[in-house]
């Protein structure tokens, strides 16, 4: 009971504390928003259209344009205005159909449509790509009702008309994709990439700038009066321990269940990922009581302890891929617990794997929190010795 005594004045304290409930609900939730808004790419391209021409045939490809599902048109009354919102980025790409584009199709002839955007841009390279995708569907139609109309010596917009249906009943083709590289080690985009590795950073960082707290503590003096009380100095320590492993835990699974409810991530197979929280939980509890032990003042474990816990999630693969750097930094990022756990949770969602698939990581994790609870015990240990 004396532990769990310990451990919940602890939580208490944490609890009226706004600003220490700030670094752990508010945050690590406005970070995944934010990082997976970034890094979850686009639903469609902007795309704007300038119709100079305004004909049927111009206009049915500005409608088709419209409904394509990789594509978001914003029509502009003249090319001037349409370069601005270019410029701007409120578009990505500009589309100008010359006047003159109807009759011109109507007689068989060849219209240039321009578009407009940066040739280095892969993004706007993309956008063009689904433009001419659907300028080439529309010529299909037009070329056939024009071939349609010369030999059954047919109205045109009858045969226009006939072409269009004919396309429209025609069977699409499905497209399927999967991927046959098993040994792909990078986490899915958007949320389901934010997710899991703000979890590893926050829940080092935090545990790390809650060293504070056990800091504040040693400074009041209230170590000296639990152990001049019926309290031992093993029993201080598992209060701390439960205490930091709690609100580890806590702060995990918050993630977990926000990331899951909100933003659709699925994290992969539950015992496995059960194990890996745990066994985070641990080494940043191991972390948090070292920092409590090794600087002075709150002040320095306020301020130091996050930089050190931010530089360790970059060397670890939290803000990119370790795939994409190379290989002396991906052995040198290893060195940081995060790396291992970013490596784990890659297996987890990335190629379905199983506790058995992150064996060797929960090993090496675990390592890292045996030997950072070892060494803030004994340094606790040392603090509460009369």
């Amino acid at each position: 009971m004396t532990v769990l005594a310990i451990a919940g004045s602890r939580a208490r304290r944490i609890l009226r504390d706004r600003i220490s409930l700030f670094f752990l609900v508010v945050l690590p939730i406005l970070v995944i928003v934010i990082v997976g808004a970034i890094v979850g790419g686009f639903g469609k391209f902007r795309v704007g259209v300038v119709d100079l021409d305004k004909g049927p045939l111009t206009a049915a490809l500005v409608d088709q344009l419209g409904h394509s599902n990789a594509l978001e048109v914003h029509q502009f009354t003249s090319v001037d205005t349409g370069k601005t919102a270019l410029r701007r980025a409120e578009i990505g790409t500009l589309v100008e159909i010359p006047p003159g584009s109807d009759a011109l199709l109507r007689a068989g002839k060849t219209v240039a449509i321009v578009a407009y955007g940066e040739r280095t841009n892969s993004d706007q390279q993309a956008a063009v790509a689904a433009v001419s995708s659907v300028i080439a569907a529309h010529g299909a139609i037009v070329q056939a009702a024009t071939f349609s109309a010369s030999q059954v010596h047919a109205p045109f917009d009858t045969e226009i008309t006939v072409a269009e249906r004919l396309a429209g009943g025609a069977s699409s083709v499905q497209i399927s994709s999967r991927s046959v590289d098993s040994k792909s080690r990078f986490l899915p985009q958007g949320y389901s990439y934010s997710a899991p590795t703000m979890l590893v950073l926050f829940v080092f960082i935090n545990s790390l700038a809650g060293g504070a707290a056990m800091i504040r503590t040693r400074q009041l003096g209230m170590y000296d009066r639990m152990v001049a009380a019926p309290v031992t100095p093993r029993q201080i320590v598992f209060g701390e321990t439960a205490v930091y492993l709690a609100i580890a835990l806590v702060q995990s699974l918050l993630i977990v269940v926000v990331g899951a409810v909100a933003f659709g991530v699925h994290w992969g197979d539950p015992l496995a990922a059960s194990v890996l929280v745990v066994t985070w939980a641990l080494v940043g509890t191991g972390a948090g009581m070292l920092a409590g032990t090794l600087f002075k003042t709150p002040e320095q474990s306020t301020s130091i302890a996050p930089t050190v816990g931010i530089v360790l999630g970059m060397l670890g693969g939290c803000m990119w891929p370790l795939e994409i750097v190379g290989s002396t930094m991906r052995t040198i990022g290893h060195v940081a617990p995060h790396a291992w756990a970013v490596d784990a949770w890659t297996t987890l969602l990335s190629r379905g794997g199983s506790i058995g698939d992150i064996q060797r990581d929960l090993i090496v994790l675990a390592g890292f929190a045996v030997v950072l609870l070892a060494i803030a015990t004994r340094r606790l240990q040392h603090v509460l010795a009369p």
